[in-house]
């Protein structure tokens, strides 16, 4: 009982400048003291000095007039970006034309036919009525759009990230190179390169699908590179030895043993492009996306529910049967597999001929339920009752001023109020005593980018909205995940609810968050915290149920509390989940904060957006190319404590 109830030995003076972070706190310190003089000396103190600016907007205005001028006579654009735009547009329609040949009936039974095979009766039943509902909401024909636009992006995503991820797990010196490319493509704002894609591709399918691919195939090679460095060494030397070749190696081993990472690939290369949905929708993609997007310029929430369930549905659905055949793998084939694959497309043949037939291939309108009206009047009863007047604890708008006056305000004006110098210390503080001089520079390299950018405050701006959104994020994700893990029952409630909060397209809920906490910074830091919540609490009540059971038996039987056990021995063992937990948190919030200068957030994602809007290449990128620095040096912060935690350090 004392190795568990003990407190932990006081650090005394000699320890403490014994201590590694002691010690990288005194060095930094020390080239502080030469250094800042140095600096103050040379540009002064305050915000970011004018002379180390780069003004990139002549450059960038040349850029997009050579492309405007160039693109229908250019031969990149006649010979090799046309035919791509034709490939995609060709792809595209033909997998539409085929899920309408098929009718409503056939599309149906082959979801319940594969989710069947893969999963069982269960998932087969709820594929079903999943494309039921998408019918009974009048959105037949848009999820029909979206789904064929997916196949085709989701495709295109698997194979350039297997790609990408083959020459990463391949060679270190690849794996370098594109751990940065891969790291831009995840944090760059969907809005800051639909710019560029229009420039190229203009409006319409080809964009859309590009700017999917962008955004989903990261994951895929992320996923491909780990599953190939992680291939067990024992077998591959065994193949080896028998003469193999390298390619040989490649396809009888490597690829084998990684078939459960890349098969968590598809599964999250289907998630990223299904969250695209709705943000193609600006450049032309159309489908679900679209009559979302239309539904928040006019600010009825009816409408956008009765499209973003049809997403959520879509992606639960894929969810399910993707992460069924995963677990699947290395199982025993069930018996005469072949025979029943064969029965049941047989019988989804017969449904698709007999719908035709019956000239039932369009979802009959009588069959259709409205549910944007009720929605609406509900919507509209919430921000009569809750949105001001509320006794003793206010309505939602005095929670939002609070919110900006007491947390918002006083975090971006300390921020701004920091010397230069002062943020890059405390950045090259927190990265060195977390990790490695090597990501200290990065860092700090990526925040001085910023200030070169010319965009330092509201960057700062941004990043101040960035850590008050984390920090509710993390403190509500930890606790609803050390209470998930430590019930069956809450866990299983809780599952359909992330799924719903993880997968509805951030357009969705930005309606009702502006509805009840107005426009302004708040409402956008709620928005972002709805969006990264179901992730953290994932990540950290999986973190905690995979504690080795042995160690919880063995505290256990010394006569721990629950509560110890908690805190001295599930709490530590699931440190690297945790910390991976605070990374995606990171990150996912400022994917939307971005998203947020939609409804008032100002600073960078007000210039993304704007720049998107106006055709402004300079301001889109250049806010962009701040908002990756800033993930960059988020990364960097939180990333290397995960490294060294894995060494024992």
């Amino acid at each position: 009982m004392a190795t568990i109830t003990a407190s932990p030995p006081r650090i005394g003076l000699p320890a403490l400048l014994k201590s590694r972070a002691f010690q990288k706190l005194l060095l930094l310190a020390v080239a502080a003291a030469i250094l800042v003089p140095l600096a103050n000396a040379r540009w002064a103190s305050g915000t970011w000095p004018s002379a180390l600016t780069v003004d990139f907007s002549e450059p960038l205005a040349k850029a997009s007039d050579w492309i405007i001028d160039n693109r229908d006579s250019h031969p990149l654009f006649l010979y090799f970006f046309g035919h791509v735009s034709n490939v995609v547009v060709i792809a595209v329609r033909a997998v539409y034309l085929t899920l309408l040949a098929i009718g409503w009936a056939g599309v149906t039974a082959l979801g319940a036919l594969v989710a069947w095979r893969v999963a069982g009766v269960r998932l087969a039943l709820g594929t079903a009525v999943a494309f039921l509902a998408c019918g009974l909401l009048g959105m037949w024909v848009p999820t029909m759009q979206t789904l064929a636009l997916m196949v085709v992006a989701v495709v295109a995503s698997v194979v350039v990230g297997m790609l990408l991820g083959l020459a990463a797990g391949l060679s270190d010196r690849m794996d370098r190179v594109l751990r940065p490319v891969l790291d831009t493509m995840q944090v760059l704002p969907a809005f800051a390169y639909l710019l560029p894609v229009v420039l190229v591709f203009g409006i319409g399918v080809p964009a859309a699908v590009l700017a999917t691919v962008i955004y989903a195939a990261p994951p895929m090679a992320r996923l491909t590179s780990l599953g190939l460095r992680g291939a067990d060494k024992e077998v591959l030397e065994a193949v080896e030895s028998l003469g193999s070749t390298a390619r040989q190696r490649l396809l009888t081993a490597r690829l084998p043993l990684a078939r459960k990472e890349l098969l968590l690939g598809v599964n999250q290369t289907i998630m990223m492009a299904l969250s695209m949905a709705v943000i193609a929708a600006v450049i032309g993609a159309g489908g679900l996306g679209d009559r979302v997007y239309q539904a928040l310029a006019s600010v009825d929430v009816g409408a956008a529910l009765a499209a973003g369930i049809p997403i959520v549905l879509l992606a639960v659905v894929l969810d399910r049967v993707t992460g069924a055949a995963g677990e699947k793998l290395g199982a025993e084939p069930e018996p005469r597999s072949g025979l029943g694959w064969l029965v049941a497309l047989i019988a989804v043949v017969a449904v698709a001929v007999a719908g035709r037939l019956a000239g039932r291939l369009d979802w009959p309108d009588a069959w259709i339920v409205g549910i944007a009206e009720p929605v609406n009047r509900a919507v509209d009863w919430m921000t009569a009752h809750l949105y001001s007047g509320v006794p003793l604890i206010g309505g939602t708008a005095d929670w939002a001023g609070h919110f900006t006056t007491w947390v918002l305000d006083p975090m971006r004006d300390s921020l701004q109020a920091l010397p230069w110098w002062g943020v890059l210390l405390i950045v090259a503080a927190l990265a060195w005593v977390i990790g490695t001089w090597r990501t200290a520079l990065t860092a700090v390299l990526a925040m001085a980018a910023i200030g070169v950018l010319g965009v330092w405050k509201p960057s700062l701006d941004t990043l101040s909205q960035v850590l008050a959104a984390v920090a509710v994020t993390l403190v509500v994700g930890f606790a609803v995940g050390i209470a998930a893990a430590r019930s069956d029952r809450l866990e299983r409630a809780l599952r359909p609810v992330l799924d719903v909060f993880q997968t509805m397209p951030q357009f969705v809920y930005l309606i009702p968050v502006v509805a009840l906490f107005g426009v302004g910074r708040a409402p956008a830091v709620a928005a972002a915290i709805v969006y990264a919540l179901p992730a953290v609490v994932r990540i950290t009540t999986q973190g905690l149920r995979q504690v080795d059971p042995a160690a919880l038996e063995a505290s256990g039987s010394l006569g721990a509390t629950s509560w110890q056990q908690l805190k001295q021995v599930q709490l530590p063992l699931a440190r690297p989940a945790l910390l991976l937990a605070v990374n995606q948190g990171l990150v996912l919030v400022l994917a939307v904060v971005v998203i947020g200068g939609l409804v008032g957030g100002g600073a960078l994602g007000y210039d993304v957006v704007f720049g998107l809007a106006q055709g402004d290449l300079a301001t889109g990128l250049v806010a962009g190319g701040a908002i990756v620095c800033l993930g960059l040096m988020l990364d960097r912060v939180t990333q290397p404590t995960e490294r060294r935690a894995k060494k024992g350090a």
